[in-house]
């Protein structure tokens, strides 16, 4: 071996698809990036995830006969049903009443959190609350909101 020539090790780049069962992209992900973090992989880069619509295609081509399945129209929103989930929490905010929040932030991640309620602003769909653990306000989305117990 030349002086000037060191021992080293050589890269390679593989292109890969994977398929990862899981109950959602975000927990598929998770698992794509732990697998990746547990192996031997000196650096990895994640082009893309999931490609919508395979699952359908191969089911359509499945059928033997298909028969069409008649949809209604939606319905048009009742605005006293649609306001009965704010009034419930507009009555837990002014009798100022200690609530627990469960709020669904995406990619698997859940947060229970015991709260009074500050404000609620219909018209952005927002729920402003006072978390009396840590101290702090916190804004959320009223469709991250998957339950609240008193």
């Amino acid at each position: 071996m030349n002086p000037t020539q060191s021992a080293r090790t050589n890269s390679y780049v593989f292109q890969v698809e994977l398929l990862i069962e899981s109950g959602n992209n975000g927990e598929a992900l998770e698992k794509l990036i732990k697998a990746l973090n547990q192996g031997a992989i000196t650096d990895y880069r994640i082009l893309n995830g999931i490609q919508l619509g395979q699952l359908i295609d191969q089911r359509k081509s499945e059928l033997l006969d298909r028969q069409p399945v008649p949809i209604a129209p939606p319905a048009k929103p009742n605005t006293s049903a649609s306001n009965s989930g704010f009034d419930s929490i507009r009555a837990f905010m002014k009798s100022n009443k200690l609530i627990r929040l469960i709020v669904n932030k995406g990619l698997g991640i859940k947060l229970s959190i015991p709260c009074r309620i500050l404000n609620v602003d219909e018209d952005g769909n927002l729920i402003t609350v006072y978390h009396v653990d840590e101290k702090q306000v916190y804004t959320f989305r009223m469709n991250e909101i998957e339950d609240f117990q008193d």
